[in-house]
């Protein structure tokens, strides 16, 4: 009859190698989904300045408030913080939201103009 196989020692001190990796690459994943986060913050904010500055335009093209246009077209979150100018072209820049406060502050933007056209 054979003999039950034993555990070695090797294979014994094998067997907490997994979660010891598992928890030395948990910190590296993290980083990497906040900065993921971050970078589609900022792509959002850049989005909404464009939007922002094109609405500003059009209200510009039709005599309208471009300011106030732009303003609205921002989400409610990134109006406290816009700096808007109506000067020939529309220029919109906004904050990025930071997921952590000891971020340094960045500011994106878009600039808009429209020309009526002769047709």
């Amino acid at each position: 009859m054979p003999s039950p196989p034993t555990v070695s020692s090797a294979d014994h001190r094998e067997r907490g190698t997994a979660s010891v990796e598992l928890i030395a690459v948990v910190p590296f994943l993290l980083l990497a989904v906040l900065v993921a986060a971050q970078i589609a913050l900022a792509g959002q904010a850049l989005w909404s300045a464009s939007v922002a500055a094109r609405a500003g335009a059009r209200a510009a093209l039709v005599g309208g408030d471009a300011d106030a246009a732009a303003r609205r077209a921002l989400p409610p979150s990134l109006r406290s913080g816009a700096e808007v100018e109506s000067s020939g072209e529309i220029s919109v820049r906004v904050p990025v939201p930071r997921l952590l406060p000891q971020l340094p502050r960045l500011l994106v933007g878009a600039r808009s103009s429209l020309e009526a056209s002769d047709g």
